[in-house]
């Protein structure tokens, strides 16, 4: 059977963002949770991911999968030109993966949200990927903070991309737009202030 977004919702009772999540658990971080192994740039067979998660509960079709990839506003998943296989384009935590992305010279200034709570720690020892294998920063302003808004009281970092990148930094862009980047030590990090900008 083929479900469309609407009428999953009607079977299962199930929000669609909970399969983007599934998703995003599986491509990213966990893909042993449902003995998937992923390729070094993060790639799997269709078929394969899909009986996977039907064996563990998710019961996902293919045409579904490709609604969900290609209504998902941030863009998180690619599939491939010959629509066999699919893969998160960024934000992988996962030893499977090694993404070999294309180095790309960055702009003068990037940003980065995240919540109010992190501030202090972040202007003492810079922005750190921690578990995922990079730093996510983005070129609009807008798109910085609707990712603060997540995590709580939103701060926005700018980061002086250009300089890094001049002292040798190493900076990628993804297909989704998303700039990453190992790290940024504080020296190139500064607060805006939002509420200067607020009426």
């Amino acid at each position: 059977m083929i479900f469309s977004i609407f009428q999953y919702w009607i079977e299962y009772g199930k929000p669609i963002n909970q399969i983007s999540k599934f998703l995003s658990y599986i491509l990213r971080h966990q893909p042993e949770a449902i003995g998937l192994i992923l390729d070094i740039n993060g790639w799997v067979d269709i078929d394969e991911l899909l009986a996977k998660a039907e064996q563990h509960g998710e019961i996902i079709d293919k045409h579904l999968l490709y609604e969900v990839v290609s209504q998902n506003d941030k863009k998180r998943f690619t599939i491939s030109d010959d629509g066999m296989r699919i893969r998160a384009e960024q934000g992988h935590s996962t030893k499977q993966v090694d993404i070999d992305y294309i180095e790309k010279q960055p702009p003068e200034i990037l940003y980065h949200g995240t919540a109010n709570r992190f501030l202090d720690s972040i202007l003492q020892q810079g922005l750190i990927s921690g578990n995922r294998h990079y730093v996510h920063l983005s070129s609009d302003l807008s798109v910085a903070t609707e990712v603060g808004k997540r995590y709580g009281k939103v701060v926005i970092l700018e980061i002086k991309a250009e300089e890094m990148y001049k002292q040798g930094f190493q900076f990628y862009l993804t297909k989704n737009n998303v700039w990453l980047t190992k790290q940024v030590p504080s020296n190139f990090l500064n607060h805006i202030d939002c509420s200067k900008s607020s009426p």
